[in-house]
């Protein structure tokens, strides 16, 4: 498989679910020798232009207000970029979020929205994948996501390696 750099644009979510999700990862990786990352929602992956994703994020901002989406539980794969993840219901405004990113760059990328935010990245059996999930209780019925960021990263993320070395180019707040 190919791997290439990207630009992948990222839903950040507000407190209290920020430091929530980030103590659930902090603990993870601690326990499962794993990277750290920030919380976050990939809505889409571009070309690696950082000229349209500077665009396309202000652009974002202007347009886009806060998105409030519902979790609907824990979820896991053999995927190492969705080893243990929260599944959230897509809704309108993220996916017009997405068609604001995507359209400034002129990106014909085929990146599929699956609403999700991770909380670990590894490779580990289905069963220990299936416990981690079944011992996550999430506290909130909706979490609101208020910034977009734009990070420089290869395609596909493979490793504790590729994790580090990701790199934010652009941050931006959504309209409250």
């Amino acid at each position: 498989m190919s791997r290439r750099i990207v630009i992948a644009y990222w839903l950040i979510p507000i407190e209290p679910a920020r430091s929530f999700f980030q103590d659930i990862i902090n603990d993870l990786a601690s326990r499962h020798d794993s990277p750290v990352f920030e919380p976050h929602m990939t809505v889409h992956v571009g070309s690696d232009r950082v000229d349209a994703a500077e665009k396309a994020l202000s652009k974002a901002a202007r347009e886009c207000q806060r998105i409030k989406l519902k979790p609907l539980g824990i979820g896991h794969s053999d995927d190492f970029i969705k080893t243990l993840f929260v599944q959230f219901a897509p809704n309108r405004k993220l996916r017009q979020l997405r068609e604001i990113i995507r359209n400034p760059a002129q990106d014909a990328a085929h990146y599929e929205l699956k609403p999700h935010l991770s909380l670990l990245y590894k490779n580990i059996p289905a069963a220990v994948r299936s416990e981690l999930a079944h011992s996550i209780k999430l506290l909130f019925s909706e979490v609101t996501f208020d910034a977009l960021k734009a990070v420089l990263c290869v395609s596909p993320t493979q490793n504790h390696a590729d994790v580090e070395a990701w790199q934010v180019i652009a941050t931006r707040e959504l309209s409250a």
